[in-house]
Formats: C-alpha cells, structure tokens, sequence
C-alpha cells in the first residue's frame, strides 16, 4: 500500500539572543506559508540573553509562528518561566529533570486532526549537571504512546553535548519516532538522513542566531577565555543577522518520515542550491 505524505513538520535548533528573535519574528510565517508547514517546534533555552527563556519571549515567539518550545540545560535561567511553564502547555522542559521541576517533558499537540507527541531529553556526556538517565524514560514513553496507534506522530529533541550520546537515541527510538533531532551545541551537522526504520534524523539542528559569533556569542569574551585563560564578563549574544537552522520532515500515515532536508535560512549560513 503506498504511503502518503499528510504532515509537514519544522524543526528549529537553538534560538540565540535578540537576533535569533528577530528572524523568528521577521521570516517564520512567511517561511511557514511558502513551504506549507503544518507544524513548527524551536528550542528556545537560549533566547533570553543567551541563557534561558523568559516568559514575555516564549509567548512572543508563540505569537509569531512556534507551535511548542522546546528548552534544555538552561531552562530555568530565567526564573519568571517558572510563573507560566506549568500553565503553557506549548513549552516542553527536559524529560529527565527531577520529578519536582515545574512543566512537563512531553505534550500531545492536535495539527490536521492528527496527534502530534514532542518529547525532549537532556544528554548526561560531558554535562556539568546530573540528570536521570534518558534511555528508560524515553523507552517507557515510546512502548505508552505507541506510533501509529495513540500518536500519529512523534518528535524528539536530544539536548545534549556528545555526538555519540545523540546518535544513540536517534538509532534507540528508530522506527518508533517520526524525528530525532539533536540541539544544544548550535552548529548544524551534515548527517540530515532518514533511518533505516524510517526515523528522520539530523545530530544539530544548528541555531537561530548569528553565525558571525562563536556559537551565537559575541567573540570577544569567549576568545580571551580560550587564548589568555581569563574570564572578564559574561557571554553575551552577537546582533548581526541571524540565520534560521533546521530541519523539515515530511511524515506520512504510518508517522514515519518520507522526505527530510536540512534548513539553513538567511544570514551567513544560507543553504544554496548547487549550481
């Protein structure tokens, strides 16, 4: 029987600062409109000055297009998401904090009277914090809300440093998840590739943010760190223009993925066409 293509489905990496915010706002709907997006996810967990998200820009990035913000490490930087996370079930926090955090690490989304579950797990390799160990808790997941059955489609966000940790959970939910998408270390990765069971999977989605920056950073503090070993401030965003880096999915009726590419929109990192 042949499978048909009902859901298209981006996937945005990182959010950086006030520039990331701006292209969000400034190119996302019409991106959406041209490209007949069904649903949007953008990690989010650096909007806010770098480090964290505050509620004013969760519900403004909400406003301009995103259908559920995904976080990470740095999710309660700012402590006021604490005042709307619990009410605002379009922002998902990491499966694997502790029990007692605020929010949730999973939510069914409706899109196209389909069921949409995104689901976010924070690595453990080379993190400066301990979390819970992501593999059962995505497995118990994965066996409740079967694919297909109570889910149509299901999205994972990998919040983690280790190439090898993400490609792991990419091959442990293949077959079982429609994406695995890794985010965190905001450089966009070359793997962009279906599965052999039929998961779409990219290591980074790369970022929304400036790429003339060292990961979306103004380069000055983080370049005197590496070469003098002296910190004299904060790590604060770099403003040029930004550029929007993903990935888009297409998913069809059994929730597996049929098309995958990676986005690189605007900026220094535009995806060309080869000539």
């Amino acid at each position: 029987m042949e499978k048909i293509s009902f859901m298209r489905i981006l996937f945005l990496g990182d959010i950086v600062g006030k520039s990331g915010r701006i292209k969000i706002e400034e190119c996302l709907q019409e991106y959406k409109n041209t490209n007949k997006i069904d649903f949007v996810i953008a990690n989010g967990e650096n909007a806010t000055s770098g480090a964290g998200l505050s509620s004013v820009h969760a519900e403004k990035i909400l406003e301009n297009g995103v259908d559920c913000i995904t976080l990470g490490d740095h999710a309660f930087d700012q402590n006021d998401i604490q005042k709307i996370i619990n009410d605002n079930q379009k922002i998902i926090r990491p499966l694997n904090y502790s029990e007692e955090s605020p929010g949730r690490g999973f939510n069914f989304f409706n899109c196209k009277s389909k069921k949409i579950l995104v689901v976010q797990v924070l690595g453990r390799v080379f993190m400066k914090k301990k979390f819970s160990d992501p593999f059962p808790l995505l497995n118990t997941i994965l066996d409740n809300y079967k694919l297909g059955r109570k889910a149509d489609c299901i999205i994972v966000d990998v919040h983690a440093e280790a190439t090898s940790e993400k490609m792991a959970v990419g091959y442990f939910c293949d077959g079982r998840a429609s994406l695995v998408v890794g985010t965190h270390t905001h450089i966009p990765t070359a793997d962009t590739r279906i599965l052999p069971s039929g998961t779409a999977y990219q290591t980074d989605a790369g970022m929304c943010g400036d790429y003339d920056s060292i990961i979306g950073m103004d380069k000055a503090e983080p370049m005197r760190r590496f070469v003098k070993n002296q910190v004299s401030g904060r790590f604060v965003p770099s403003s040029g223009e930004a550029t929007l880096c993903g990935i888009q999915v297409e998913i069809n009726d059994l929730g597996l993925a049929e098309k995958v590419k990676p986005i690189r929109f605007g900026g220094l990192l535009t995806l060309r066409s080869p000539e």
